[in-house]
This record gives structure tokens, sequence and C-alpha cells, in this order.
């Protein structure tokens, strides 16, 4: 006979006697589990149930029970003193999915995770637009109190997230100038159009390449850095301690970066747009031969200014999303440290995402404009 203080398992040569006692709920059945995990039930042998001494029988125990007699044939199985939760359990013995349900959510798997994606995304959005309200509003705030504002910090933030990056922004702006110059010269010398490499390269970097390339070299520069700090903040409790002594973390944290991203990447763009028509000033005088001095005057004489404002003008909103993305990002982190890692990937994914987003909407909004 085995005895603990949950049942009394006594065992026959063809039966199972199986007395319940005490309590069997949700906080007891972790010990029941585990204590019947340890104990040989042969499926063909006979098993009687007796709930004359158990107090109190939940939900969760009558499925683990239900469960745990499916391992035994259904003429094996008896029941003494059942009345008080006969008709419980009979409900829940008629609901009870078996395996026949899992093999129904592999069937709808793909559905059920369509629908958990969808709705962490909805989730998310919304989190998101509360978050941007909150900015609004402590921007807001900082107009009518502009002492408020942590000028020395922006321009830390201008300098690490701008300044220390002119040469990665530098280097990529010029090679992709001379793709763009070395791919268009080899289809306008065939048709003898070679002074056009101007117009070519310069209106598709000041309009569309350089901006975006930059913004997407800062968003996975700038968003993930973001991220990274302000995630590691809260794990260590400064945004909670924050908090308490009524510091507003979106002011001392969020504003700052959203002004320097909003300040240098209009200024790394056109940084951008000078490094990047240099690279395909080079691929024209050396497979075109048109000289820097045909190219500049071209250039200053064909190439309307809209095309360099335009460019800096979309950078702006790049920065501010960017800026927030990376912030909200590393407001959602967890008191984990392999959060910080999964919300620093998340947060570089969405700002590339929304840039990529924003540059299609601005086309359409310039070319309905004529612009």
């Amino acid at each position: 006979m085995k005895s603990i203080r949950y049942f009394i398992l006594e065992k026959q040569e063809d039966k199972y006697n199986l007395t319940l006692l005490n309590i069997w709920n949700k906080n007891s059945m972790p010990n029941i589990i585990e204590e019947m995990k340890n104990l040989d039930f042969h499926s063909n042998k006979n098993i009687s149930l007796d709930f004359e001494n158990l107090k109190e029988l939940d939900s969760i125990a009558i499925i683990y029970l239900i469960s745990f007699l499916k391992k035994f044939k259904k003429q094996n199985i008896s029941y003494l003193n059942f009345e008080k939760y006969e008709q419980i359990f009979e409900f829940y013995q008629k609901h009870y999915q078996d395996k026949s349900f899992e093999n129904k959510k592999v069937l709808n798997k793909f559905f059920e995770s369509v629908g958990k994606k969808t709705y962490e995304i909805l989730k998310s959005t919304k989190l998101f637009i509360d978050f941007v309200g909150k900015v609004f509003y402590f921007l807001i705030y900082l107009i009518f109190n502009p002492k408020k504002v942590r000028v020395k910090a922006t321009l830390k933030y201008i300098e690490t997230s701008a300044v220390d990056a002119l040469l990665i922004v530098g280097v990529t702006a010029f090679l992709v100038g001379v793709v763009i110059a070395y791919q268009g010269a080899v289809q306008l010398e065939k048709f003898g159009a070679n002074i056009f490499v101007v117009e070519m390269i310069s209106i598709t970097m000041f309009r569309e390449i350089a901006p975006l390339v930059t913004a997407i070299v800062i968003a996975g520069r700038s968003a993930s850095s973001y991220t990274a700090e302000i995630g590691a903040m809260k794990i260590t409790e400064e945004i909670d301690a924050m908090r308490t002594m009524n510091f507003e973390p979106i002011i001392f944290l969020t504003l700052p970066r959203i002004f320097a991203l909003c300040i240098s990447l209009p200024l790394l763009v056109f940084f951008a747009d000078i490094i990047g028509v240099m690279g395909g000033m080079l691929i024209a005088f050396t497979s075109l031969d048109v000289t820097y001095i045909e190219f500049i005057n071209r250039l200053q004489n064909e190439v309307p200014l809209k095309h360099l404002l335009l460019g800096v003008f979309k950078a702006i909103f790049f920065g501010f999303f960017i800026a927030i993305i990376g912030c909200f990002r590393g407001f959602q982190v967890q008191n984990n440290t392999t959060s910080i890692g999964k919300y620093t990937t998340i947060s570089v994914v969405n700002a590339i995402f929304v840039v990529i987003l924003l540059d299609a909407v601005f086309s359409v909004i310039f070319t309905k404009m004529g612009i």
C-alpha cells in the first residue's frame, strides 16, 4: 500500500484502490502530479476511485484525473462516494480534448500563428500610438517651458549619432554614387548622351538615394543604440528611480534623442549628397570624359535646388521616427538581458521599415504635388 498526503493507493492482484484525500486544487496539483509520476500502473487492471475523504476538487484536478484515467479501459474504472462531484466530472469528461484536438491544432497552426501575430501587432501599435501621444504632450510642454530642454544632452547625442557616423555615411554615399554613375554611364554612352549623367546622378542622389541610404545607416546605428541604452537603464531600475524622483523619462531620455536626430539627419543627408555626387563625378570623368568643370556647371544650371531641399526635408521625418522607435522599444525591454537583444533587433527592423514606408509615401505626395 502506498500512502501519502493526497491519496492512498492499495495495489491488489488485479485492481487498484485509489482513495483521494485532502484538497486537490491548482495549488496542490504540482505535488500530486509529481507523486503520481513515480507510481506504476498497469492499464489492464481495474481501478476504483474513492472520493469520500476528499475535501475539495477543482477544475484543474478534475481535468488531471480525466487524463490520468485515459490509460485505463472505461469498463475497468469504478467510482465510490462520487455523488458530490459526478455532475461536474461528467461535464469536463464530455468536453475533454485529447490527442485528436492536438492534431487539429497542428492543422490550424498557420491560422493560429497569423492570429497571434496580428494581435501582437495591434497591441504594439496601440502602445506605440500611446507613446507618440506622450512625446507630443511633453514636446508642447517644453515649448512653453524652454528652460527644461536638455541642450547639453542633445548636443551629446548629435555627436554620437551624427559626428561619429560621418565616416560610414560618407563611404556608403560615395560607393552608391559610384555604382549609380557607373551603371548609368554604360547606357548613356550607347546613345552619346554622356553629359546627361549629371542630371541622373544628382537628382537620384538628392531626392531618393542619399536620404534613404543615410537614414538606413542611422537606423541601424542609432535606433539600436537608443534601445540598448534605455533598455539597460530599465533593467537596472534607473528609469523607476527617475520617476520616483519626479523626473519624467520622456523629457530626460526621449526628447533629447529626437531633437538630436531631427537636427543631425538632414545635415548628414546634405553631407551624403555632396559625397555621392563626388563619387558620380569621378566615374563621369573616368568613363564618360565629362570634366569636373563641365559637371559642376551643368549641375548648377540644369538641376533645380528643389531636389536637394526635398531630400533634406524628408530627412527630418526620418530622424524623428528613427529616434522615437528606438526609444519606444527601449522602454519595452523587460527585466532580463536577452530582452535587450530582442528589442534592439526589433527596433532596427521597425526603423528601417518605417523609413522605407515614409520614403514611398513622400514620393507619392511629391509626385501628386508636381514637385
